[in-house]
């Protein structure tokens, strides 16, 4: 079992509400940036056997006590790429011809991809869920991404992700602590 330390957000969850934790977040993110960037720059250079698992306990302990519906954070402030399989799903879910949905909900950004033409997304209920859970994205179903295999390669998306999601804070935050002295 891997020992596990209990993060600032986590302590603080009961104290205060998650609006200000999300106000806080990337503030908090920001001030731990460089020390991430480092850590992590150094996880990919030389990634411990196990980290697959690591990351995987992480991911699951951190999400055994936070509440996605509490926050939508990821639905509210970024969106995600859609796939052209995404695309279909969604379109055939919605009974909407796939360029149909592309007119109403997406756009092309700068490097080629579908996003959301606005945000907060507009499959976002007033409630925190997801209008299209069944049938989302798969950036949506994957977000975010601290359970993934070969983390140590999506640095990039960690680093903007610690800015967004509360848990994706606390597990880098909790993998720093537990593996600095091992790279």
């Amino acid at each position: 079992m891997v020992y596990l330390w209990i993060s600032w957000l986590v302590l603080r969850d009961d104290l205060i509400s998650m609006e200000e934790i999300l106000r806080q977040l990337p503030h908090r993110a920001k001030e731990k940036n460089t020390e991430s960037t480092k850590f992590l720059a150094r996880l990919k250079k030389k990634p411990p056997k196990n980290l697959d698992y690591v990351m995987q306990e992480l991911h699951e302990v951190e999400f055994e006590h936070t509440d996605c519906l509490q926050c939508a954070n990821c639905c509210k402030i970024t969106g995600p790429l859609f796939t052209d399989a995404d695309v279909l799903r969604i379109s055939k879910h919605l009974k909407l011809r796939p360029q149909k949905f592309i007119e109403e909900y997406l756009r092309i950004d700068e490097e080629n991809d579908h996003v959301l033409q606005q945000l907060p997304c507009a499959f976002l209920g007033a409630d925190n869920h997801c209008l299209i859970y069944e049938v989302r994205p798969k950036a949506c179903r994957k977000f975010p991404h601290t359970d993934r295999k070969k983390f140590h390669q999506i640095n990039h998306l960690t680093l903007k992700n610690v800015a967004i999601c509360p848990a994706a804070f606390n597990i880098v935050e909790k993998m720093k602590k537990l593996m600095d002295n091992k790279l």
